[in-house]
């Protein structure tokens, strides 16, 4: 390279790039790359607050600012929009959780040498990083992991498991996969752990499917002032308040409706948020979710009404979503193209549709647009801080309503 050149943008991936299309890992917006290769820090860098940056997998944005890392949230959902020809009415400020918020974490741990490891991967790699400190984790999760490191001290030989953990309203719910327990002596010395540390519930995978090991009470989430019972692996806002910003988003949108549509609803995030004003018919394919969405609903007497559906190889048609005022489609990473095309040709006003994809979001959203509704409004929301993990909150309504 024979002249300086600034990093202009962030990419998908989390290196910086310049106007030329030049990719320098670990640059921010701002940056200078000099002639050698080197990077002179920018108005935009940050110094990254975990020892453990770059390293861990966990976090590919540390180096950021929150400026730039509000417009690299931004950025990613407007060009996946504009890249299928779609231009938004409005584009809200971006939500960015703050750190140390992050209330439910897939880890690894393995025997490190003589010493358990527990952490995220390596980004890339599946060697673990041993957290020695987390600045996305909230402290019940990232004290847990301690606990978990003495529990597994004495262990020996070989072993790697997957750790999932929630912080319910109870405390922390933990699952564990491929930790054997053998004999009443581990069976014991395992429940005391969990009774002496407060786990919300311990489940164990020992190769015969997640069991319940230890439940004291029942164990329940509070999504918009309703407690639902969480299965254990549920899918859950990764953030109080990204969740609070998501559905705070739908509730506005839906305002005045008076019936309304859920569609791949879980637990019941946007659904309770909305049976304040409406009805709200909620349809997930998760037995175990629907359940804890139904029997919550019945329990608050709240005018829910879950079915169990398969919104994949079984979507709401459009001729039965006559008679709703607004949908509300949270569909996992993949998108929802079937259940779109429906709910395209429905005479709905109003969709809000959420994702945790730009890319399969925009996809979706060409074929709404193409059936004649607009793209009224975007608001980006930064859940996973300091990762290149983007989500987003959609209003598309009838060209004609």
């Amino acid at each position: 390279m024979s002249q300086a050149e600034e990093i202009v943008r962030v990419a998908a991936k989390g290196d910086g790039v310049t106007a030329s299309g030049r990719h320098v890992a670990l640059a921010a917006p701002g940056d200078t790359i000099l002639p050698d290769g080197s990077v002179q820090a920018g108005p935009h860098h940050a110094t990254p607050p975990c020892r453990h940056f770059p390293r861990c997998g966990g976090c590919q944005l540390q180096h950021c600012d929150d400026v730039s890392l509000a417009d690299f949230v931004r950025d990613r959902v407007t060009n996946a929009a504009e890249g299928q020809g779609l231009a938004p009415g409005v584009v809200a400020a971006v939500h960015l959780s703050p750190p140390r918020s992050r209330r439910r974490a897939s880890l690894k741990a393995i025997n490190g040498g003589g010493r358990p490891l527990i952490g995220f991967n390596e980004g890339g790699s599946h060697k673990v990083v041993d957290l020695a400190e987390c600045h996305v984790l909230d402290p019940a999760l990232f004290d847990t992991v301690g606990k978990l490191r003495r529990l597994l001290a004495p262990r020996r030989g070989k072993y790697a498991l997957s750790i999932d953990l929630a912080l319910t309203d109870s405390g922390v719910d933990c699952a564990i996969k491929g930790l054997e327990v053998d004999g009443l002596e581990e069976t014991e010395a395992l429940l005391e752990f969990c009774r002496a540390n407060g786990l919300a519930r311990l489940s164990l995978d020992q190769g015969y499917g997640m069991e319940s090991y230890w439940a004291p009470e029942p164990v329940t989430v509070t999504l918009s002032g309703v407690a639902v019972e969480y299965p254990s692996g549920s899918f859950l806002q990764a953030t109080r308040d990204g969740e609070e910003a998501l559905s705070g988003a739908a509730r506005q949108w839906l305002a005045g409706g008076k019936r309304v549509a859920d569609l791949f609803a879980g637990l019941g995030t946007f659904a309770f948020a909305l049976s304040d004003t409406a009805q709200v018919v909620a349809a997930e394919a998760a037995r175990d979710a629907h359940l804890a969405c139904r029997t919550a609903a019945n329990r608050a007497r709240l005018p829910v009404e879950a079915v169990h559906r398969d919104l994949f190889r079984n979507p709401l048609r459009s001729e039965e979503l006559a008679g709703f005022d607004g949908v509300v489609l949270d569909p996992p990473r993949a998108g929802a193209r079937e259940q779109v095309v429906q709910v395209a040709a429905s005479k709905i006003g109003r969709i809000v549709y959420v994702s945790c994809n730009p890319s399969s979001w925009a996809r979706d959203a060409k074929v709404l647009a193409d059936a004649g509704y607009i793209l009224a409004e975007i608001r980006p929301v930064g859940q996973f801080r300091w990762s290149t993990h983007v989500e987003l909150a959609s209003l598309f309504v009838r060209e004609n309503g």
